[in-house]
């Protein structure tokens, strides 16, 4: 775990940006929409049960369509980055420097599959699963369990274990068909692509069984630096404008092409009250990872590693995101030039920013 700018925060607690704990800088009636399955592209399956699937020629054709130059899923106009090898390579390396931040997943989440007296086989889902780096992790830790990862697009694995199962579908239609089935439920990073972010928190509740782990991890799709008191400070900016600070200003125009878009980039600020609002959630853990957006020279070792990581991470995203702002109808000479004066700004590691990553985990009560 990190020595990253980090706030904690109990359930219990208030502040302005509904935000709960902070690690430094490191310190509704049944839907009746069809999904695609693995095994069936028109009905969605009852039960989490086994399956394997071949990313056949007619399969890809289906689940993905060329824009802008990468591949995006075909399913969901809302969710606007691609689903290219271009990408997953960008999401597992991702998944690495997560684990080193914040660790594997929430301490509590070995007790919750622990075996017990009922005998029940343990379910673990993931929503949004990208390139199932983190699921399939889960599947191999625990390989009595049942594991399910959820995305627009069929995961693209040769190494799935064989407890693991991949299934297409779009969340936004509902959940009602796992209701009762997990024991946790994990999403990470997925507001961009989620219409009503409050309703799926519900949804990922019912899908729990009593005792059950609720984990979840967003980004608000902004920069922040310091303001003159030392305390972490939102850059405020505007889309009117292009000027810098680059990343941020980036980081604004995909904030907006997302809600245009029908997402919803700015959950990551209303995931811990939007958890203590729920009656059926308790045991609520907050908290605000402050990773560093490149290794600036003030920042310390480990700070360093990590905002180089970012850094990485970030010029990835730059490319990814070229979908999403041409998509909403930003010119490309804007686009252009955002991303080309946003990379110079990263690799002159100039400016100690960081990109806020607000994780919240709790438990379903058990009765």
């Amino acid at each position: 775990m990190a020595p990253l700018d980090v706030d904690h925060h109990d359930h219990g607690s208030e502040s302005d940006d509904e935000s709960v704990a902070s690690v430094p800088p490191f310190s509704a009636p049944p839907s009746t929409y069809g999904s695609e399955t693995s095994y069936d592209l028109s009905v969605r399956s009852e039960s989490p049960t086994p399956s394997v699937l071949s990313v056949t020629s007619s399969i890809r054709a289906s689940a993905f369509r060329q824009e802008y130059g990468r591949e995006l899923n075909n399913y969901s106009e809302i969710y606007r980055l691609p689903a290219d090898d271009e990408e997953l390579d960008r999401l597992n390396k991702q998944h690495d420097m997560f684990i080193e931040i914040m660790g594997k997943y929430p301490p509590c989440l070995p007790d919750v599959m622990a075996e017990d007296a009922s005998g029940e086989t343990k379910s673990i889902l993931d929503l949004g699963c990208g390139s199932g780096a983190w699921i399939m992790d889960r599947a191999r830790e625990f390989p009595d369990c049942l594991a399910v990862a959820v995305d627009l697009v069929p995961m693209q694995s040769l190494t799935m274990p064989d407890n693991c199962r991949s299934e297409v579908d779009d969340i936004n239609l509902g959940l009602e068909h796992f209701y009762g089935d997990f024991n946790v439920v994990h999403a990470r990073l997925i507001s961009s692509g989620i219409k009503d972010y409050p309703n799926l928190i519900g949804q990922m509740t019912h899908c729990l069984r009593p005792g059950g782990l609720l984990a979840l991890m967003e980004f608000d799709f902004h920069v922040y630096d310091h303001s003159p008191d030392g305390n972490h400070r939102r850059c405020e900016l505007e889309t009117s404008s292009i000027a810098p600070p680059w990343v941020a200003r980036w980081m604004i125009f995909a904030n907006r092409a997302a809600k245009s878009a029908g997402g919803y980039p700015d959950a990551a600020t209303h995931l811990c009250r939007w958890c203590r609002e729920n009656p059926l959630l308790e045991q609520i853990v907050c908290t605000d990872y402050w990773v560093p957006v490149s290794p600036h020279p003030s920042f310390n070792d480990f700070q360093r590693r990590i905002g180089a990581q970012m850094r990485d991470d970030i010029l990835s995203f730059l490319k990814s995101g070229r979908p999403l702002l041409l998509g909403s109808g930003v010119p490309e000479a804007i686009v252009d030039e955002l991303q080309m004066n946003a990379e110079r700004e990263l690799h002159d590691s100039a400016l100690p920013q960081y990109i806020r990553c607000q994780s919240v985990y709790c438990r379903k009560v058990a009765n």
